[in-house]
């Protein structure tokens, strides 16, 4: 199994949420986050004073799936996120040992 996560503008998620739901995934977590990368951030006017804005507001999303849809997965959320411009975000996979439903005890692809 692979946990796939995604850093992505905010005003996305509408579209990767149905990039999701058309694979299949049944579930997945989304938490508000923010940081910066290459943009560094930006510069905005607030009643005629300039301010630095370091951290730009951004979305995280997760899920765990199969190894065999983790590649569809990944792919779908990259082309539903994608606008062309600098900060999109990133998307990463990484191995998941054990994946437990605490409401049954399922383990493993049962408890996806």
């Amino acid at each position: 199994m692979k946990l796939i996560t995604a850093i992505v503008k905010p005003h996305r998620l509408d579209e990767v949420k149905t990039a999701l739901r058309e694979l299949g995934v049944h579930g997945l977590t989304v938490t508000e986050a923010s940081g910066y990368g290459r943009q560094r951030g930006h510069t905005e006017v607030y009643r005629g004073a300039e301010y630095q804005v370091d951290l730009v507001p951004k979305v995280r999303i997760e899920v765990v799936v199969e190894d065999a849809d983790a590649e569809p997965v990944l792919e779908a959320v990259v082309k539903a996120a994608r606008t062309g411009k600098i900060g999109d975000g990133k998307v990463w996979a990484m191995p998941v040992e054990t994946v437990v439903r605490v409401r049954t005890g399922e383990r493993g692809p049962d408890a996806l």
